[in-house]
């Protein structure tokens, strides 16, 4: 590196979300050196994840390399790692894979999912926030049927073919109504000794209704899509305990052998050991300006932030919205303060909410614009054109368009592996001999119905 680029103001980022690249796409022009931090070398569009869950599109779909996003600005250095720590007094961030010392730093490390203090739930109940999640959540969706097929125990088959999704936010919502898709309308002609639309799948909500955030009128509607599609809708109990046997929701036990958790999110690891004033979900208190307290050096930005709109005076929402906006506007107070045009007083971040959408079922999706509420085909159309927006790079729109084209007509799902180590668990073997002894059986119900017909 040169003795110019040496004295440039060095801006460190960690995490590339949504809040990390566009902070980092804000310099573009900017006489800066940007080191971007992520333990991944990819950047995630989360809200999609549920159909790599169900089938519906590739992982590569939905995501893209961080470098490939940033590699035509040459200010910016990518590196892959994980940060350990963090010296605020000597300005240095510690990673797996050295250190470095920053002018600014900003945090960007987003949010994992929450078990709120349960987290020997985790193993029997994965959650749904990284691609890893998304397929486990899809190796046990399907591997559930190929289990059935050939479960001659009838208990043992209801367990596999029975699906709790614990939390009835967005995500929640989304994901029940595309597992119960695949069971109604996947599936069906693909298999031989099950009736794959027979199987349960249940919502579990400790709340008094659906999707919480939004209006009240649509999280009615989005109950009663759901019940019309075949959900089972469960509120206002909450999970005590899952084990491999099932899912204690109140005082009811539910044999299921797949549980799927949305019911909430929480700040990453790291920022419980910063030493810094942390919230109830391990989000970091900023200041008006995103600013960590005592240290103007330093933001928190997208869902790593515990922040207040100055308007409203409500939590900023966890949403792909609140990252994006956040990354601007502290992009927007460093460049002032580096290019010396800073006002004497910084400003306080205020929210944009520029709408809540979720996707119920085929063809059908709920929408919150300002006081304008819908719900239908046209709500379909709106969430399929927003978060195709979302997505980085022309390909990935594309490809994803013409998927969502060609399930919507076929009632198809293509992206269907089963990946990892299939360990089939059948308690009692469907048997070639019980086989032909139903075929046989069939055979005479049919002839006798011709028979009766003639």
């Amino acid at each position: 590196m040169n003795q110019t680029a040496k004295d440039l103001p060095r801006i460190v980022i960690i995490g590339g979300g949504f809040a990390g690249i566009n902070v980092a796409k804000a310099f573009k022009k900017s006489a800066v050196e940007i080191d971007l931090i992520d333990k991944r070398n990819y950047h995630l569009f989360q809200p999609l994840l549920y159909q790599v869950a169900t089938g519906e599109l590739d992982p590569a779909n939905i995501a893209a390399p961080i470098r490939k996003i940033l590699w035509k600005q040459k200010n910016v250095h990518v590196a892959l790692g994980k940060v350990t720590a963090i010296d605020f007094e000597k300005k240095i961030v510690q990673f797996d894979g050295g250190e470095m010392d920053y002018d600014y730093l900003v945090i960007a490390t987003g949010a994992q999912q929450s078990y709120f203090g349960h987290d020997e739930f985790r193993v029997h109940a994965p959650g749904l926030k990284s691609i890893d999640d998304a397929l486990e959540i899809r190796r046990r969706l399907f591997l559930a049927f190929e289990e059935a097929e050939w479960e001659a125990d009838e208990e043992a088959r209801r367990k596999k073919l029975t699906f709790v999704i614990v939390g009835g936010g967005p995500t929640g919502v989304e994901l029940a109504g595309a597992v119960k898709e695949v069971a109604t309308e996947t599936l069906p002609n693909e298999f031989r000794n099950i009736q794959s639309n027979s199987a349960r799948v249940i919502l579990v909500d400790g709340g008094q209704r659906l999707v919480g955030p939004m209006p009240e009128d649509l999280g009615k509607k989005a109950q009663e899509v759901l019940e019309k599609m075949g959900v089972e809708i469960h509120l206002q109990v909450h999970v005590n305990d899952v084990t491999a046997e099932g899912v204690v929701i109140g005082e009811e036990t539910i044999p299921a052998e797949n549980v799927f958790w949305a019911a909430g999110v929480q700040g990453q690891d790291l920022a419980k050991d910063l030493n810094v004033e942390i919230d109830r979900g391990s989000r970091i208190v900023v200041e008006p300006d995103m600013s960590l307290p005592g240290h103007p050096e330093v933001f928190v930005v997208g869902d790593a932030a515990h922040a207040t709109d100055a308007k409203t005076g409500n939590p900023v929402p966890g949403v792909a919205q609140g990252a994006i906006q956040t990354g601007r506007f502290v992009a927007e107070i460093i460049k002032q303060e580096i290019e010396g045009r800073a006002p004497k007083e910084r400003p306080a971040f205020s929210y944009y909410d520029k709408g809540s959408m979720a996707m119920i079922g085929r063809g059908n999706a709920i929408a919150a614009i300002g006081k304008v509420h819908y719900s239908g085909i046209l709500g379909w159309i709106s969430w399929n054109i927003l978060h195709v927006m979302f997505l980085v790079g022309f390909r990935n729109r594309f490809k994803v368009m013409l998927d969502w084209l060609w399930n919507y007509i076929w009632k198809t799902r293509r992206s269907r592996l089963i990946t990892g180590d299939p360990k089939v668990h059948i308690k009692r073997l469907y048997s070639e001999r019980h086989n032909c002894e139903q075929h046989e059986k069939r055979r005479r119900l049919l002839r006798r119905h011709k028979d009766q017909e003639e």
